[in-house]
């Protein structure tokens, strides 16, 4: 679940990255790369992992089944956060530094 979480938002976001190619205000590339990273991550954990579990490893319990999508979900909450604070630090649109020389 944590290798599907990752990859869809790897995804959705390489998507809105292409379509907003020339305009890299909102520094979209950088949350996509986060997550392009955290989905190759998580693919090397699964290969390592059907290595020692073999066909136990598409029959998960359910309870390992929320946790994998409860680690999906804050990882991809902790990207969004990482990109946030970057966001807040660049300041892309300079809009802190107008409000904070009023």
């Amino acid at each position: 679940m944590t290798l599907l979480i990752t990859v869809f938002a790897a995804i959705i976001t390489s998507i809105i990255w292409y379509k907003k190619a020339p305009d890299n205000t909102m520094r979209i590339g950088t949350l996509s790369l986060m997550y392009i990273g955290a989905s190759l991550m998580w693919s090397v954990d699964a290969i390592f992992e059907y290595a020692e579990l073999g066909a136990d490893f598409f029959r998960p319990e359910l309870s390992d089944m929320l946790n994998d999508a409860y680690l999906g979900l804050c990882v991809v909450a902790f990207g969004l956060v990482i990109w946030m604070v970057s966001l807040v630090i660049k300041d892309p649109r300079g809009i802190i530094k107008k409000n904070a020389t009023r």
